[in-house]
């Protein structure tokens, strides 16, 4: 590998990423006078944890560069597999490092002294919401004379399905909401954590011992298996959708209201084919009654493997990703920039008329604790929302066998 004169990045698939990173690449290329090609390489979430962790293709010099997910740090870390740059940045940080990032995208990659990547693609769960629906006079009155109460964005979960179920229209091929379903160790277990929180649950102790056999999960379960089998409210598709694909749908008009990344709301202003440009807006996710919304932080970084042949070009490029102007880029692509001044910039408030409430979300946002098995223990998570929604066992014994697990 080290006569290698390619430069190998490891992308989470998602046309902007792929977008971003070429563009990037290619300014970054004309600064430092770089003569190596980019091999970009796009990859779904179990094909990348794969290539990155389980084949240790960052420890091998397979990858130069690798977008890594905050629930991978721990596993990152632990195993050695992204260069600590650290002393990288002593010497030569990136522009106004650390100040212009907020704390909660600087504090989960960082060890004690050890630094393993820069924020690249930020966004927290929020309400997706078509603004337009919610606005538009003929539904709000035929929503009054149907439930008499005024069409508003749901507070709790109760007016989201209820909304949900209004608002579905298969003649239309417009349905009231999705949920990511599709079994890969990562969206089921989110929706489970938000439906959790937002319930006033828990999923871990005081000890950090991940405990699910709560009334607070089993009514999160239940809500889950209702409404992911609800075809008067959900769409069809949805146990096939991945966070990609529900929000690929909610682009393309099929979708009234969804819980999902902020990503897929900016995604609907910038991407060329959107169909709901100027349609869109967000808000806090619902809530149980006499409980708080909830949100979700993870983000993805870019990371350097351990193992790459070109560690001074690979942290030069991430010095470059992390500037001002390449963040707005990755922004105006379609991802989501991480710096403060990406969220409150005139003209990314211009095209995304939301984005400055990025912050404000943020506030909400929770974190998973740093834990090396997390992977292994998102399995467990994802296998208990699967038996729950395929099958009509009672929650009860569902949560009790992924406890058993969890105990192992």
């Amino acid at each position: 590998m080290s006569n290698r004169n390619t430069f190998r990045v490891a992308i989470r698939q998602f046309d902007p990423f792929a977008s971003a990173i070429q563009k990037q690449w290619d300014s970054f290329c004309e600064t430092s006078h770089v003569n190596l090609t980019l091999e970009a390489i796009e990859l779904d979430l179990h094909p990348l944890y794969e290539t990155l962790f389980e084949n240790e293709g960052l420890k091998h010099g397979e990858w130069d560069v690798a977008f890594v997910n905050s629930d991978w740090f721990a596993q990152a870390h632990h195993d050695g597999a992204l260069l600590d740059i650290n002393s990288h940045m002593s010497t030569n940080p990136p522009e106004d490092y650390p100040n212009g990032w907020t704390e909660s995208l600087l504090r989960l990659q960082t060890f004690d002294n050890h630094v393993i990547g820069l924020p690249y693609h930020d966004g927290p769960q929020c309400l997706i919401y078509r603004q337009d629906l919610f606005d538009n006079p003929t539904e709000q009155a035929a929503y009054q004379q149907q439930f008499d109460k005024p069409l508003a964005v749901p507070q709790t979960w109760n007016d989201f399905v209820q909304i949900a179920r209004f608002f579905t229209r298969p003649d239309q091929n417009l349905y009231g909401t999705t949920f990511a379903a599709f079994p890969d160790g990562h969206n089921t277990v989110y929706d489970f954590c938000i439906q959790l929180w937002t319930r006033g649950g828990e999923l871990f102790d005081a000890s950090n011992h991940m405990t699910l056999n709560t009334p607070q999960a089993m009514d999160a379960l239940t809500f889950y298996r209702t409404i992911l089998n609800d075809n008067t409210a959900i769409h069809p598709n949805s146990r096939e959708f991945d966070s990609v694909k529900s929000g690929l749908a909610f682009v393309n008009g099929e979708i009234a209201m969804m819980t999902n990344w902020f990503g897929f709301a900016a995604m609907s202003e910038t991407i060329p084919d959107t169909k709901v440009k100027d349609k869109v807006a967000v808000a806090d996710i619902p809530h149980a009654p006499h409980c708080n919304s909830a949100s979700l932080n993870v983000y993805w970084i870019l990371g350097i493997g351990s193992g790459s042949p070109h560690t001074d070009i690979a942290y030069a490029f991430l010095q470059h990703c992390a500037s001002p102007a390449q963040d707005k880029l990755l922004t105006l692509e379609g991802g989501i920039g991480c710096r403060k001044s990406t969220w409150t910039d005139p003209e990314v408030n211009t095209t995304i008329p939301f984005y400055h409430m990025l912050e404000p979300i943020h506030k909400n946002a929770r974190e998973f604790p740093r834990l090396s098995n997390w992977a292994q223990l998102a399995e467990i998570i994802d296998q208990l929302v699967l038996n729950t929604i395929n099958t009509d066992r009672p929650t009860s014994e569902l949560v009790q066998e992924a406890q058993q697990a969890v105990d192992v």
